[in-house]
């Protein structure tokens, strides 16, 4: 590896990463306030808000997944000088996630007197939990609109709009959690649900405040959304589908990974969960630094690949996953010396601070794995390889993560059952085969098309 060639491109890519991690962990940090401000209410309404969310963040970020290809498109249109074709493109994905967000909605009401008579959680944790669900559903349409105007943005090298956009949603999160939580100004004490409003009302703030960005901005008028309208075309609705689901599906895999363990956690009382969605808030949070960077990855390569500098992209990519793995010996540094702390800021109560610890110290093993996963599908996503990106998450997730978390977690086969110890080793097996299977993709994309080249 090049020293010079190391600090040039990690210059390049931390200019445009720092903004998005910025707004990542900005975003993230909502989610703190929620469960901090619910968790001082009591453990219940943490455990509400935990359980809720892990209902609610594997379809929104679902949605999420499927319009992060809008990224890639962008970015290699752009490389190719085509501005026209990304404006249609982005109203195209546009379309798509108006029709998901809306649905939702829909979703919500159809399911709901459903599934609610086959859900019993102790005392009035049920209730809370659909509480949440039914206010949050309403922010759907305005939080998918604001992911493509985000894509859109980012797509053209145009990151800081994101940060700026979320220090809004950030202003808006935290007086709107304190009054729907809490009753103050005439509202209701909702509790925990009451955290389902404010984010609801976060999403439209960050909507309209992206909206009015793309209006006025000088930089995005080379590729001027309002300049013309595009109705739905199937046929680049289905190729953006094509691109984009693969995207979702293995997001969706790696999300529930986490989520499903919440649900299954329930029985153990809600302090096991309790505990279980700090350190995966706290963990969350730390992901943040590989995700940004390989959300930058995404761009630069897809930009390169678009300019048909297919060796810029390789570098890009090398780069990229030297620069998370440096990163990640700091953040797993700072979980290992200080989880006991982090855990009783979001706590006061002495078990679920215990417990919480000792999660995130396991959490510090799989950091390393992590990285080199998310950036090698970053990576592939700018390459336009999302296809190996489904079936390897959903092997590693699903069929070994999973598996041994329940093996671990839940059954005396191997060990005396572990509960939650068992799940988190679980994640750490389940990233670490993604981790290994990602990268060897990542190479096999890489020599195809350095092949390609010395034949032509």
């Amino acid at each position: 590896m090049n020293l010079a060639d190391f600090l040039t491109h990690s210059k390049s890519l931390l200019k445009l990463t720092y903004p998005i991690l910025i707004a990542q962990l900005i975003q993230n940090l909502m989610g703190f306030v929620d469960i901090v401000m619910a968790g001082r209410v009591s453990a219940t309404d943490l455990a509400a808000v935990a359980v809720a969310n892990s209902i609610w963040l594997p379809l929104i970020l679902t949605i999420y997944g499927l319009i992060m290809a809008l990224a890639a498109i962008v970015s290699q249109l752009a490389g190719a000088n085509k501005y026209t074709d990304v404006v249609e493109q982005t109203y195209q994905t546009a379309w798509i996630s108006l029709a998901l967000g809306v649905s939702l909605i829909g979703l919500y009401y159809i399911l709901t007197p459903i599934v609610a008579p086959l859900v019993t959680l102790e005392g009035n944790l049920e209730a809370l939990m659909f509480d949440y669900l039914g206010y949050i559903v309403w922010g759907a349409p305005g939080y998918c609109i604001y992911l493509v105007l985000r894509n859109y943005s980012e797509g053209l090298s145009y990151t800081k709009p994101t940060m700026i956009i979320s220090i809004i949603g950030l202003l808006v999160n935290i007086p709107a959690n304190y009054i729907f939580i809490y009753g103050e100004f005439g509202m209701p004490a909702l509790g925990g649900a009451g955290c389902g409003i404010a984010t609801a009302l976060v999403y439209w703030s960050m909507c309209i405040s992206m909206l009015i960005y793309c209006f006025y901005s000088k930089v995005l008028k080379k590729a001027n959304l309002f300049s013309a309208f595009y109705w739905p075309v199937l046929a680049e609705i289905k190729e953006i589908l094509a691109l984009g689901i693969p995207i979702a599906l293995s997001l969706l895999f790696e999300v529930s990974l986490f989520a499903i363990v919440a649900i299954i956690l329930v029985p153990f009382g809600a302090q096991v969960v309790a505990s279980h969605q700090v350190a995966l808030n706290f963990t969350g949070l730390v992901f943040m630094v590989p995700l940004s960077i390989a959300m930058a990855t995404t761009i630069k390569v897809g930009f390169a690949i678009g300019n048909n500098n297919y060796k810029q992209a390789r570098d890009y990519t090398f780069y990229s996953i030297v620069l998370g793995l440096l990163l990640a010996c700091i953040t797993a540094s700072i979980t290992v010396l200080f989880r006991t702390q982090i855990a009783e800021i979001y706590s006061t109560e002495a078990p679920v601070i215990e417990l919480a610890a000792s999660l995130m110290l396991l959490a510090t093993i799989y950091q390393f794995s992590d990285t080199i996963q998310v950036v090698s599908a970053g990576a592939l996503r700018g390459y336009k390889d999302t296809k190996s990106i489904l079936y390897i998450t959903f092997v590693s997730y699903w069929l070994v993560g999973l598996t041994v978390g329940l093996i671990l977690g839940i059954t005396d086969w191997i060990v005396p059952k572990m509960g939650p110890y068992g799940f988190w080793i679980g994640f750490i097996v389940g990233l670490t085969t993604a981790a290994v299977l990602l990268a060897w993709r990542l190479q096999i994309i890489q020599k195809r098309i350095q092949t390609s080249e010395i034949l032509q």
